[in-house]
């Protein structure tokens, strides 16, 4: 995470993207991350991961190995998913690319609820541009659905809220958007999450409509404009 504020208040609009989801495509590696860690605890790992994808992981690991030491099982998964930065495959879905490659450096940043090392080993490895703010999950207290991280997404690029568009994919990060008083559209789900302004099946279909909202002249008043329904753009 940088500790440069790199835009200045009122300076234009800012995106701030998911990362897992969103820009990248990791189910499959998550899957054989959380794999590895059911079979090393002699867990089933379907149903651990059915688990996995519903809580945070202190409580997976209080729901599936109870009996454990969670800072042990909380090392397991790092040193796995460590591991599978470093050998896995990755993907940016469609328009990812164009689209990062698109946005001035100083116009977007990442959230995340990962950790800002592992960020950086999948968008090399996916072939994606880092930008100058990664907030991950060591940045703040509290995590998604807290507006916390988007919050402080916003201030090192110098931006205010109401000029912010979060881009997510997940229920937990569209809440986070939505309390910090951001404009927060969804992608990469056949239907919208709960509350987000703007629906998109897939990333590449926002692709137009992101550029477009950080071209967009600042609100002169401050105040975001009327937000658009959920619905197929």
């Amino acid at each position: 995470m940088t500790d440069e504020h790199v835009r200045q208040p009122g300076g234009g609009k800012c995106v701030l993207f998911d990362v897992d989801g969103t820009l990248i495509d990791a189910v499959e590696n998550q899957r054989g991350v959380w794999a590895a860690w059911a079979a090393r605890y002699g867990r089933d790992p379907e149903e651990t991961y059915r688990v996995a994808l519903r809580t945070r992981p202190m409580e997976t690991f209080a729901e599936v190995v109870p009996d454990r030491d969670p800072r042990e099982c909380l090392a397991a998964l790092h040193a796995l998913e460590d591991d599978d930065v470093r050998s896995g495959v990755y993907s940016a879905f469609d328009g990812a690319r164009e689209l990062l490659t698109g946005l001035a450096p100083g116009a977007w940043g990442l959230v995340t609820s990962n950790y800002e090392h592992r960020v950086r080993g999948r968008f090399a490895r996916a072939g994606l541009p880092v930008p100058s703010v990664i907030v991950d999950a060591a940045a703040v207290a509290e995590g998604k659905p807290s507006p916390a991280p988007y919050l402080l997404a916003a201030e090192l690029l110098g931006a205010e809220p109401a000029d912010c568009l979060v881009v997510e994919d997940a229920p937990s990060g569209v809440a986070a958007g939505l309390r910090a008083g951001m404009q927060v559209w969804g992608v990469n789900a056949a239907v919208p999450v709960a509350g987000v302004h703007r629906h998109f099946a897939t990333l590449n279909e926002g692709v137009p409509e992101i550029l477009a909202f950080v071209s967009a002249t600042t609100r002169s008043s401050g105040a975001g404009a009327t937000p658009k329904a959920a619905g197929p753009s």
